[in-house]
């Protein structure tokens, strides 16, 4: 099952790329987006991470542990996406108003 790891490594890897993207932003509505963007990320590692856990040890504990890894990761992606939704209008309507 190299699928998973592979899934992890991409999840760090984005949740990475966007913290760093929040350091390096100057506007506070483009950090609340960018935040947003990498809760989604840091919920599917926490998901995918889950799931690995149970396949690669296949036991009653790893099977309770991912339980709530996947709750957790399915939580978090579910708040990132949302608030990114929000954010996302929100963006849209700062362009969409005239700059004095």
């Amino acid at each position: 099952m190299i699928i998973f790891p592979i899934l992890i490594l991409v999840s760090l890897l984005l949740y990475i790329y966007y913290k760093v993207m929040i350091i390096r932003s100057k506007d506070s509505l483009t950090q609340q987006y960018l935040n947003s963007k990498s809760k989604i990320f840091l919920g599917s590692f926490i998901f995918f991470f889950g799931i690995n856990q149970y396949v690669f040890y296949q036991t009653k504990i790893s099977l309770f542990i991912g339980i709530l890894f996947i709750i957790i990761g399915i939580s978090q992606s579910r708040l990132g996406w949302k608030a990114s939704k929000h954010y996302q209008a929100e963006y849209q309507k700062q362009q969409a108003s005239p700059q004095s």
